[in-house]
């Protein structure tokens, strides 16, 4: 619990945070692009102190954020498949936990009502949980299963995979009628901050709600990312 409130309080802070001038290794690898998102090349880098955290975002000028008061949420994606050790059952749980954070996070605002159909003044939110390996000072997309490797991190930390595991969190906001991008967000989560105590489903589920939660604010922060 104690390092899933540093993990959160850490993205937070990003925000507002300045960059270490000292950048660790992960810091200065590049941005993993797994295809979820539309446009990569529109995210720009948000300033962070924690070097086990990288924020991307964008956000589209010229949009009223005010004009928009409704939400569709799509079902979340999460790239994992059924293994030996992780079943149907646990992904379903997984999503189903993951897809009522995000519920919870909306109804928070207590501002934007969460429809089901398209129309004036609502937005289509879609989160994707995907995955990233650091291997020779490159971040790239790799199709790894979340939660198995979660549940298996302890191999990362000892050593017995050079690689290292990161969990990539991609949010798009788009107008659900015209379908016009209206902001981005990427957070990837590396090393310590990636690893979970129990090595269990739930443990990743709980660090994963975080994370979801902080990628949507990223890509509906009203603030325009350029011109």
């Amino acid at each position: 619990m104690k390092k899933m409130n540093i993990l959160l309080a850490s993205l937070v802070a990003a925000i507002t945070l300045a960059a270490c001038s000292n950048a660790p290794k992960l810091a200065t690898e590049s941005m993993p692009r797994s295809g979820f998102l539309p446009d990569y090349n529109l995210l720009v880098p948000m300033a962070t102190s924690d070097k086990d955290v990288r924020i991307w975002r964008y956000r589209i000028s010229g949009v009223n954020p005010g004009a928009y008061t409704s939400v569709i949420l799509d079902p979340i994606y999460l790239n994992q498949s059924a293994t030996k050790d992780v079943s149907i059952d646990v992904i379903n749980k997984a999503k189903a936990a993951l897809q009522a954070s995000m519920v919870e996070a909306v109804n928070a605002r207590g501002t934007i009502r969460i429809v089901t159909q398209p129309g004036p003044g609502v937005a289509r939110v879609s989160v994707g949980i995907t995955g990233a390996e650091s291997s020779a000072d490159s971040l790239q997309p790799w199709n790894f299963t979340p939660i198995g490797l979660a549940m298996n991190a302890a191999a990362y930390a000892g050593g017995v995979n050079s690689k290292t595991p990161a969990l990539l969190v991609e949010s798009k906001i788009t107008d659900s009628q015209s379908k016009q991008l209206l902001g981005e967000g990427l957070i990837t989560v590396q090393g310590e901050s990636f690893r979970t105590n129990s090595g269990s489903a739930d443990s990743f589920v709980a660090m994963a709600k975080k994370v979801v939660r902080s990628a949507m604010e990223t890509s509906a922060m009203p603030t325009p990312t350029g011109n």
